[in-house]
């Protein structure tokens, strides 16, 4: 392989896609000087639909740091940022590794910036249909999401104060920050609210590090649909940690109950989200699908979408 091309294989997981790159050492890989800090703007070229490879991310795999851990994994967004995580990267991941073990593990441990998270594989013959993972406990206060103001308070249902008028949110992060606001609207309404009022509270003054941005309309105590405005990407079909922050979110305002499995309907499709009691732990259950390799010329993308 030369020096510029790129091996990945692509995944998505309902809708939302991504690269996964490994750099670990037992990986054929490209020189991880591609990927050192500073460089990060490649992500943003190969995520170019029109010029790159396309999607909202990149996934970088690095030798784990804990130990019975798999690998550790990196999200670069597709605007050259990286996150802390990625709940349905992390499920792509999760099945690249489990369907990469022959003996076809019951679970997998991956390290994340927000800690490792273990992985429940679903197995039907030699494929993965699903995977269960144990996002952790939701940080609920202002100091660890983070956001300005009393720094051990939390933010519930609290007016945000936007050009265009006032948004109840309530805070929460999954190892990366959410704000969710529960609405009226559905279908193309609640879409259109997404997409006019995501990007302000994204880059709103009260998130030092921005935010993900979660619209919900609750159907009832078990169903909600959700549209997502992801920091860094925009408009994505699904967003695993933003389905979690919004469960956990009904379940401080009352809208749904914890131990209780929620339907997440998202655009690319539904995810199941369950809180555990006293919020000690969120689990996650949804698909990741395969969906190619292939092998980039990254010489080639300096010219395309800014690498």
């Amino acid at each position: 392989m030369s020096a510029s091309a790129l091996a990945f294989t692509k995944y998505q997981a309902l809708g939302n896609d991504f690269l996964i790159v490994d750099l670990r050492a037992s990986a054929p890989s490209p020189s991880p000087e591609l990927f050192a800090e500073g460089r990060f703007v490649i992500a943003k070229a190969l995520c170019c639909r029109r010029y790159g490879v396309g999607g909202d991310g990149v996934l970088i795999l690095h030798a784990p740091s804990t130990p019975g851990a798999a690998a550790t994994m990196r999200v670069l967004n597709s605007d050259g940022s990286e996150a802390e995580m990625c709940g349905n990267g992390l499920r792509c991941v999760a099945r690249f590794l489990l369907e990469s073990d022959g003996d076809q593990p019951s679970s997998v441990l991956v390290d994340t910036l927000a800690g490792p998270l273990d992985c429940e594989a679903h197995w039907l013959g030699r494929e993965v249909i699903g995977v269960t993972v144990n996002m952790g406990r939701p940080h609920l206060v202002r100091s660890e999401i983070p956001m300005l103001g009393g720094r051990s308070t939390r933010c519930i249902e609290e007016p945000l104060a936007l050009t265009s008028g006032d948004l109840a949110i309530t805070a929460v992060s999954m190892g990366n920050p959410h704000a969710v606001t529960f609405v009226t609207e559905t279908g193309d309404a609640l879409q259109a609210l997404a997409t006019n009022k995501g990007p302000l509270v994204e880059l709103h003054a009260s998130f030092p590090s921005r935010t993900n941005v979660e619209f919900a309309h609750i159907v009832d105590a078990k169903h909600i649909e959700l549209w997502v405005w992801e920091r860094g990407c925009g408009i994505t079909q699904a967003c695993g940690t933003g389905a979690c922050a919004t469960v956990v979110a009904a379940c401080l305002t009352g809208r749904s109950k914890l131990e209780s499995e929620i339907e997440v309907t998202l655009p690319g499709g539904v995810l199941a989200i369950t809180v555990a009691k006293d919020y000690e732990t969120v689990y996650m259950r949804g698909p990741a699908e395969h969906v190619f390799d292939g092998t980039m010329d990254t010489s080639k993308l300096d010219v395309a979408c800014g690498g």
